[in-house]
């Protein structure tokens, strides 16, 4: 998840281009991520969607 590309993160369940952007644009502006549950604080990503990530991904 630290280094997929907003491409790479579309492959995942749940997730659309807008998602994924999200995604890359946090990580730009705020770092690595340090778990998959720090998804949670990316704005529209609730512990749902994260809960339904978390076997999908890696950090």
């Amino acid at each position: 998840m630290n280094t997929a590309t907003v491409t790479e993160l579309q492959q995942l369940t749940g997730i659309g281009e807008k998602k994924a952007q999200k995604i890359v644009d946090y990580r730009t502006d705020h770092g690595h991520f340090q778990s998959v549950k720090d998804l949670a604080q990316v704005p529209g990503f609730g512990e749902k969607t994260v809960a339904n990530l978390q076997d999908q991904l890696t950090t």
